[in-house]
């Protein structure tokens, strides 16, 4: 990962455009291309950024550093970078992705086995399916036979939304995947987290724990 603290302004050129006025920002560099600038505010999301696939070139416009960002449908995320403050690079290899706790395992476990509970027709590719990012906790095929990835966590919020969107980003780059959707399954599900996910398309998945051990009526809400 790269880390550069610029006083820098930023322009995005693409379906629509934006202008960010010059300010000193942080801009990530990750080591899957994307690349995000961010302010020190607003918690995680960034100000402007381009996700991967997408090419980073550095060049120079009278006397000024500038940044061309580039993805595959040809929008442009120019940063002009004024004063470069800090400019480090850190190698931190493959994350190992959030450990979970024995329920959310065990709720993995139980719903792969009965992949059925999410629909008439949903079918197991593999639990566990490895990732540059960490492992997916369940691969599927709804009954259309598309592509599913699953994510399952005792407790709904918005950094498994997040987590998911990255898995599913790099899936639809794998052609014998795509197109794949997510689902985000929790025994409890926060509204923000839900906001965020139907924004993305993602559905949510409320999971009773006790109905999918078989001691209670077997449902699953979908909404």
């Amino acid at each position: 990962m790269r880390l550069v603290i610029a006083r820098c302004s930023v322009d995005y050129a693409g379906r629509l455009t934006a202008h960010l006025p010059s300010a000193p920002r942080l801009i990530l560099v990750k080591a899957d291309g994307s690349v995000s600038v961010h302010a020190d505010d607003r918690a995680y999301k960034p100000l402007n950024w381009m996700s991967p696939p997408c090419t980073l070139k550095e060049g120079e416009e009278d006397g000024v550093a500038v940044w061309t960002v580039v993805n595959k449908s040809g929008e442009k995320l120019i940063i002009t970078m004024e004063e470069v403050l800090h400019d480090s690079s850190h190698e931190l290899g493959v994350d190992p992705g959030l450990i979970k706790d024995g329920v959310e395992a065990h709720l993995q476990e139980l719903l792969a086995d009965r992949m059925e509970t999410l629909g008439e027709g949903w079918s197991l590719i593999r639990r566990e399916y490895p990732t540059a990012i960490g492992p997916v906790d369940i691969l599927g095929r709804d009954a259309r036979g598309t592509t599913v990835a699953v994510e399952i966590k005792r407790r709904g919020e918005i950094d498994g939304v997040e987590q998911l969107t990255r898995y599913l980003e790099l899936l639809n780059r794998d052609p014998l995947l795509a197109p794949v959707r997510g689902v985000f399954a929790a025994q409890e599900i926060k509204p923000q987290a839900r906001v965020l996910a139907t924004d993305r398309g993602i559905d949510c998945v409320v999971l009773d724990y006790n109905a999918l051990r078989g001691i209670e009526d077997d449902k699953l809400r979908l909404f």
